[in-house]
């Protein structure tokens, strides 16, 4: 409808002789002042020389023709907004689409290879709850793109050799620990070969003694160790994402590409990269941004330049149209001069891989830090909620998804360069605002479908004006191409809250059960349920049977 809106309005301004207006068509704040509200004739003002209101007189009747019975009302509000109204018709026939389960599902992306690189941890350390923020954007961005029709690839990829691998095979070693048993043996280590690092000249020059060993892989005892922390880190890791709901197609390791990474950097030395007092940097300041080295006075890779072999090695294992990268905050900087140094070295590489920064996630406590010892592990934090969970719903599956749906919403519902501090009480209140407010809504209206006795969408009263329930439900579809567009689940996500509030409204102020329009307030129902099903199944959070 907004495509067609567009349409119509563009077509109306080439006629009026301002062909190239940008304007657009946005969703009212209040449902009261319509279903679209339109900006043409602001936009239009200067080109046309014009008031806006006499543009807007212009456009109405071309507005109202163009949709015809689609519009119950296409009036003028303020300085010269367009405000149009659907009309039952066109609102009853979007329901009928909503109870179908490609319901929401477009093909603006049909054929297209999307690759979405999320989550990331490094072997030898806990994932931690900074990784949940990778982990459940990636998800839900990785599903946006299937919802619009792409061919999606989850990568993830791991830091499995670097200093922090170095350091926690030094304290391993240290320990006399040669089979290390969990994850958190493993963390514990990294902590203590960090602060050694930092406290100890003589554990410094081990600990990067080690760090180059490591890349040369020729000390069979030191790779021994590697590959059992590597291993036990690796499982750890799986068990999460079965949590979590997440199953990735391909994994790559720094370890691979950090030979091909630097072989591409060493090649390039003297035209895209320079040697500087034993190191290889790239100048970023010909492009605005600072000077990054890409391989150290030790010979040893950096970040930089294992994801330089890292895109090479995306596009040799599954070559994409499009290719995505989520990480925290703290890492565009690291990325827009790793991209400038690979539009240097192989532009169509670069052109199409696009950086997607998430923020933080805390707890009261403050910011973590793995290299201190205060990290707050992944799997503690779901522990902690499911544990809380449990004291208000005693099934543990129910009480797993709700914990998860708590988790989820927490951080999906704000924008995904947003820092969020979780907070325990909030993230499960039934009150609004909360994953568990969604998974609820959702809960209560199967409870009415399945007490009713009728056929949804058997012979009933029909009102005169749609409910604003079902004018909000018809938005669905066009609320998965903006998030999808913009890369935001955040929308997705503050669009259900809002269905969930209207759902509750519809049940706490209409009788369905027993009704003269029984059979018609149910087919709302169904598309509310279908609505909600596929939005949660989007944002990667699971729907209860009960609650």
């Amino acid at each position: 409808m907004e495509d067609r809106i567009k349409e119509i309005v563009q077509k109306e301004l080439a006629k009026l002789g301002a062909p190239d207006v940008s304007f657009a068509v946005e969703w009212p704040a209040d449902l009261s002042h319509g279903d679209y509200a339109v900006n043409a004739a602001m936009a239009a003002s200067k080109a046309l020389g014009k008031n806006p209101r006499e543009i807007a007189e212009a456009l109405v009747p071309a507005i109202a023709e163009g949709l015809g019975e689609d519009a119950s009302s296409v009036e003028i509000a303020g300085p010269g907004f367009i405000n149009i109204t659907l009309s039952e018709r066109a609102v009853s026939a979007r329901l009928n689409d909503a109870r179908e389960e490609s319901w929401g599902r477009n093909l603006d992306q049909d054929a297209k290879r999307v690759m979405v690189e999320y989550t990331d941890p490094n072997p030898f350390k806990e994932m931690h709850i900074g990784h949940l923020m990778s982990n459940v954007v990636g998800e839900s961005v990785a599903r946006l793109n299937e919802y619009s029709g792409a061919n999606v690839m989850r990568a993830n990829f791991q830091g499995d050799v670097g200093p922090h691998v170095a350091k926690a095979l030094w304290a391993l070693h240290e320990k006399g620990i040669t089979d290390p048993e969990s994850a958190k043996e493993i963390g514990d280590a990294y902590t203590h070969g960090s602060q050694a690092y930092d406290n100890s000249p003589k554990a410094k020059l081990e600990i990067d003694i080690i760090n180059t060993a490591i890349y040369e892989g020729e000390n069979a005892e030191l790779m021994e160790l590697w590959r059992k922390g590597r291993d036990v880190s690796l499982s750890a890791f799986e068990d999460l994402y079965r949590i979590l709901g997440t199953k990735f197609e391909y994994y790559f390791f720094e370890s691979e590409t950090a030979a091909e990474g630097t072989r591409i950097v060493r090649e390039h030395v003297g035209t895209v990269f320079t040697e500087s007092d034993g190191a290889i940097i790239y100048e970023g300041e010909k492009k605005g941004l600072h000077t990054l080295v890409f391989i150290t006075s030790r010979g040893t890779p950096t970040y930089e330049a294992k994801d330089i072999g890292l895109a090479f090695a995306k596009e040799e294992v599954w070559p994409s149209d499009v290719s995505i990268i989520l990480t925290a905050a703290e890492q565009i900087g690291h990325f827009k001069v790793m991209l400038a140094a690979l539009e240097d070295i192989a532009p169509a590489l670069a052109h199409k891989t696009i950086h997607v920064p998430h923020g933080f996630l805390r707890l009261t406590t403050g910011k973590m830090s793995s290299r201190e010892g205060n990290v707050i592990p992944a799997a503690t934090l779901i522990h902690d909620v499911v544990v809380n969970t449990l004291t208000r719903n005693e099934d543990p599956l129910v009480a797993g998804q709700v914990a998860l749906g708590a988790i989820k919403y927490s951080i999906l519902k704000q924008s995904a360069g947003s820092d969020i501090v979780f907070d325990f009480d909030k993230s499960l209140s039934l009150e609004g605002d909360s994953g568990p407010y969604l998974q609820y809504a959702l809960v209560r209206a199967r409870s009415i479908v399945e007490k009713s006795e009728l056929a949804a969408g058997a012979t009933s009263e029909v009102p005169a004006n749609p409910y604003v329930l079902q004018r909000l439900i018809t938005r669905f579809p066009e609320v998965i191409r903006k998030a999808q567009t913009l890369r935001a689940p955040h929308v997705v996500a503050q669009y259900l809250t809002q269905l969930a509030g209207e759902w509750n409204s519809f049940y706490a102020n209409e009788r369905i059960i027993g009704e003269p329009d029984e059979a018609y307030k149910l087919g709302i129902a169904n598309a509310f349920i279908r609505t909600m099903e596929n939005g949660l199944w989007v944002l990667g959070i699971p729907a209860p049977e009960r609650m």
